[in-house]
């Protein structure tokens, strides 16, 4: 007995150590491993900035030997005199409305695209009222609701954040109602099950099993934006990047129409960005997004 009492502590003690080296070696692996991870995708995201790079070495090297007509397409050095240019004579305010207009108008067909497309997800009868409608306004080029709006509206901020949104709207609609059709039923019926409301299941079971579809849709319907507001810049803009568009044309200065143009990319994918991380904050349980983060 008393030499079974002694063993006790010192058996206990040595699985005491071996389950903290167990834990340990645990978390060595999972810090390796995300390590690697970040190692790779840094590694990855270099391939990014070939192609731009390679572009304006070409562009550049066309305009100084002569391959290219200077007035046709100016070289990458005398676009960033031109942004420097226009950074002294008010260009963040031009920068500032357009951003205004374009966040305003997508949060406005986020809105109403998750509203109808919850409803035309979850409800057949829903479904055959709206569709066929949708179908045809989603055929709709954006410069053919300009007169429209501006009859409507008039020449104020109002048809050109209207244009925003619808271009926001069709896409995020689709990708929502996409992926709500492709949850699993028996989620679904679980739900039912536990007696959820409609609201309860939508936001707990359906939302969250259409999240992938529902970014998707999310990214394709802000690049939609960011096309839709050169469309709504149009209408007697005085202001924005689209005016600058305009301006530049009616000038016939290239360099400015060029510079518009990168600063539209550049917003571009500076919102996108955003989305993406927020995307792959939301979607970390996913596989096929760890798989594709890797």
């Amino acid at each position: 007995m008393d030499n079974s009492a002694s063993l006790n502590p010192i058996i206990a003690t040595r699985i005491g150590q071996h389950t903290d080296a167990r834990t340990h070696n645990v978390r060595a692996a999972k810090v390796t491993n995300n390590s690697s991870a970040v190692s790779a995708k840094s590694r990855i995201a270099w391939l990014g900035w070939i192609l731009p790079i390679a572009l304006l070495v070409l562009a550049e090297t066309a305009a100084h030997f002569g391959w290219v007509q200077a007035r046709l397409l100016p070289p990458p050095t005398e676009i960033m005199q031109t942004l420097s240019s226009l950074a002294e004579q008010g260009l963040f305010t031009h920068i500032f409305a357009s951003v205004a207009r374009v966040f305003s108008g997508y949060a406005i067909g986020t809105v109403l695209a998750i509203a109808f497309g919850l409803l035309v997800g979850l409800s057949k009868h829903a479904e055959a009222f709206f569709e066929p409608t949708f179908q045809a306004l989603r055929a709709i080029p954006s410069l053919a609701w300009v007169p429209l709006l501006l009859l409507w509206f008039g020449i104020d901020e109002t048809p050109k954040i209207t244009l925003i949104a619808i271009g926001a709207f069709f896409p995020i609609y689709l990708g929502l109602v996409s992926g709500i059709r492709n949850v699993d039923r028996k989620l679904i019926e679980l739900g039912e099950m536990y007696s959820l409301s409609a609201i309860a299941l939508a936001h707990r079971i359906v939302l969250p099993a259409a999240l992938p579809s529902l970014f998707t849709g999310l990214r394709n319907g802000l690049s939609l934006a960011w096309m839709f507001l050169v469309a709504a810049e149009l209408i007697a803009a005085t202001k924005g990047i689209g005016y600058l568009l305009t301006d530049g044309r009616e000038t016939s200065r290239p360099d400015v129409v060029l510079a518009a143009i990168i600063l539209l990319a550049i917003l571009g994918k500076l919102t996108d960005g955003f989305l993406k991380w927020l995307e792959t904050r939301k979607l970390a349980w996913s596989d096929s997004l760890a798989t594709r983060a890797v």
